[in-house]
């Protein structure tokens, strides 16, 4: 037994991070664009010891989950954020409900356990937008990234 701790103790593992962690920090990084950016943009700026292919994964994931654009076939490829975090996690909540064959269980179930002060921003959040703006888009409600997309 290794009572001086230089061989007999092993280091604990690297943190693994939460589901969509990685994903969060990359959707930060790229809203502190002004512009569309590279994939080695992105890297450089999170500096933690990923790699690039890495970096291209987690962009991809997040294209197809309509987080963020892409420029066409031209190179180098351009990444620009659609929805910031909490318009991604809108898009989650979005996909998740779609999965759902009864809708108004879900929706119910989810009311049920709010906070009271969650159940009351909700009811706000629902009469700010009205009966007609429900597009169906959870990117362009609350918490999603300002786009340069004309109105109406």
């Amino acid at each position: 037994m290794d009572t001086e701790g230089t061989g007999g103790e092993r280091e604990s593992p690297a943190r693994r991070r939460g589901q969509g962690e990685l994903e969060a920090q990359v959707l930060s990084v790229l809203g502190e664009a002004t512009e569309p950016v590279t994939a080695a943009w992105v890297l450089e700026r999170l500096g933690s010891g990923l790699s690039y292919s890495t970096v291209i994964t987690i962009l991809t994931r997040l294209h197809a989950k309509q987080a963020v654009t892409r420029t066409g076939p031209k190179r180098p490829v351009l990444w620009q954020p659609v929805a910031n975090e909490a318009g991604l996690a809108a898009l989650r909540m979005r996909r998740l409900l779609d999965k759902q064959s009864d809708r108004d269980a879900v929706l119910a179930g989810f009311v049920s356990v709010l906070s009271a002060d969650d159940e009351e921003l909700l009811r706000s959040l629902l009469a700010e937008s009205g009966p007609a703006s429900g597009t169906g888009d959870p990117a362009s409600g609350p918490g999603a990234a300002p786009t340069d997309r004309p109105e109406g």
